[in-house]
């Protein structure tokens, strides 16, 4: 059963140096005040899994606290570049990156053996592409039926999955609604899990799209209002553009984004 926390509590107890880390959310419920606890709390040599890295990734590579990205696009979503990213690979600034790239598709399909309780799963996605031969997590492998050559990649398999939800009811069963990305995925097949949610209601009340996680396949429930912003949370409030437009220049110097990071990270504490 999920035990309904605190923050700092929760990402004390659950996410510890080394561990392998995802990150889940697509274009809204991005668990960016997670993100911003995880560097407070200076964790670093992490792994960091995410299908579309964006702001929230270059926050943690730019402190220091990621090892290697796992990832299938990177970028500011309609801006461009990031900075801190770039910096990592093609600097090693603050430290070398180590990076695994993979298809939206074949992310996704790591996600769902690891979900499954598979060893691996198989896709067409990359036959043909560039991604084949890349790293090691990325085979070939024949049908047993037809004898067709398909991709096949393992079961990912984190030690902490990280996401941001709506709702919780005061037994830990979350709910989400709007755009899902993998958030599901990712608690099933990860070792520990934390959700940090708009409101804590006493009973939660199915809508279209939505989605209910029981509380039994979750670790900690957090109450964090605005815990997505400047991603946006369907019903709660809308995404902040302007703040992905001006993280453009923010990003793009070092001593820029290490201010930014002191003044609106380690001295803006979130219980």
């Amino acid at each position: 059963m999920a035990e309904i926390t605190t923050l700092r509590a929760a990402v004390s107890e659950l996410i510890q140096p080394g561990d392998t880390v995802a990150l889940e959310g697509f274009t809204h419920l991005i668990p960016f005040e997670a993100g911003a606890e995880i560097i407070r709390q200076s964790i670093r040599d992490l792994t960091l899994v995410r299908l579309t890295p964006d702001l929230i990734a270059d926050q943690l590579i730019g402190v220091g606290a990621v090892r290697e990205l796992i990832f299938s696009w990177g970028g500011n979503p309609g801006v461009g570049s990031l900075h801190r990213l770039r910096d990592a690979i093609e600097n090693a600034w603050p430290n070398p990156l180590l990076i695994e790239e993979h298809s939206h598709a074949g992310l996704v399909n790591r996600y769902t053996a690891g979900a499954s309780g598979l060893p691996f799963a198989t896709l067409r996605a990359y036959v043909g592409t560039s991604l084949m031969g890349q790293h090691g997590n990325i085979k070939t492998i024949a049908c047993p039926f037809t004898g067709e050559e398909l991709a096949a990649v393992p079961a990912l398999n984190p030690d902490v999955a990280v996401v941001h939800a709506q709702q919780a009811d005061r037994m830990g069963n979350v709910m989400i609604w709007g755009i899902s990305g993998v958030q599901k995925e990712a608690i099933l097949a990860s070792r520990r899990s934390l959700v940090t949610v708009e409101e804590i209601v006493d009973e939660l009340i199915p809508r279209p799209t939505s989605l209910q996680i029981p509380s039994f396949a979750i670790d900690a429930v957090a109450l964090v209002p605005h815990g997505a912003w400047p991603s946006y949370a369907s019903g709660y409030y809308d995404r902040d553009n302007d703040f992905y437009i001006n993280w453009d220049a923010i990003s793009r110097d070092r001593q820029t984004f290490n201010s930014w990071i002191k003044r609106h990270i380690y001295e803006a504490h979130h219980d």
